[in-house]
């Protein structure tokens, strides 16, 4: 067995070791997302728990970014939280943000009882649909952000070029795949993995189970108008480049779900 090596004078020498051992990755530029203690220490005196308890589902919040230090070990929740608090003098200021760490140990804690629970259905699709009727394969398409729907396939792209996503377009993202394209959530969950640097199985995969409904008394949806809400100017969300979102929830309750009589 060949010894990699471990260490290295600059950033770009790296990414070229990397480059030479990892042919299928020629044609990916490296994440801007830089690793190691130092950064995640740079990130970690950078955060507003306060605006982001205000502005987290909005694609241009102040979100913390340090999912990937967390997701590797470097930084841990208990700090995450404890950092947090000393930012802020009442605790029910950044109630949302303790929140979201107590989810994700929630998450890990599920995986560590149940391992089977991440690739298994923990329950029946809600959706009308049973669980042979979705594909079992992701599509080219959605791999290669060329869906034609506008506002998805910038979604992917960011995915494709940075390995990140935010939280909110993860879940549009998941939406699309598994109910506008009737694929099985394990296939996008499995292609999540394969590009999120932050990629955990448990906060992945539950995450998506929730958004299937395997995992959830009802299925998530999203339309048009609520990408439009917490989209920033650089995303496009002209009605003509996303025609199958554009519609109210009623409307693609029924479209998406013609056995189920739900109501959103």
């Amino acid at each position: 067995m060949i010894e990699l090596e471990k260490i290295f004078t600059n950033r770009k020498q790296l990414v070229k070791y990397v480059s030479e051992i990892s042919p299928w990755l020629q044609n990916i530029n490296a994440s801007s997302i830089m690793g190691g203690i130092s950064q995640a220490d740079r990130h970690l005196q950078d955060i507003d728990p306060i605006k982001y308890c205000r502005t987290r589902n909005f694609l241009n919040g102040k979100v913390t970014k340090l999912s990937p230090y967390i997701r590797h070990g470097i930084l841990t929740l208990d700090r995450l939280r404890n950092e947090a608090l000393a930012l802020c003098k009442d605790p029910e200021q950044i109630e949302k943000f303790i929140q979201e760490l107590a989810w994700r140990d929630y998450w890990q804690r599920i995986y560590q009882r149940h391992p089977k629970y991440i690739w298994d259905d923990i329950e029946s699709y809600k959706t009308g649909f049973q669980a042979d009727e979705y594909e079992d394969e992701l599509s080219e398409d959605i791999a290669t952000a060329n869906t034609g729907v506008a506002c998805i396939d910038q979604f992917i792209e960011t995915l494709l070029q940075t390995g990140y996503m935010h939280n909110h377009t993860r879940m549009y993202v998941a939406a699309y795949v598994v109910h506008w394209r009737r694929i099985k959530w394990q296939a996008g969950a499995k292609w999540f993995l394969h590009h999120l640097i932050d990629g955990d199985p448990a906060s992945n995969n539950f995450s998506w189970q929730w958004v299937a409904s395997t995992f959830s008394n009802k299925p998530y949806i999203f339309n048009l108008d609520n990408v439009r809400k917490y989209a920033h100017a650089e995303i496009n969300t002209n009605s003509t480049d996303n025609a199958v979102l554009d519609d109210s929830y009623e409307t693609l309750t029924l479209s998406l779900f013609p056995n189920k009589g739900m109501k959103q």
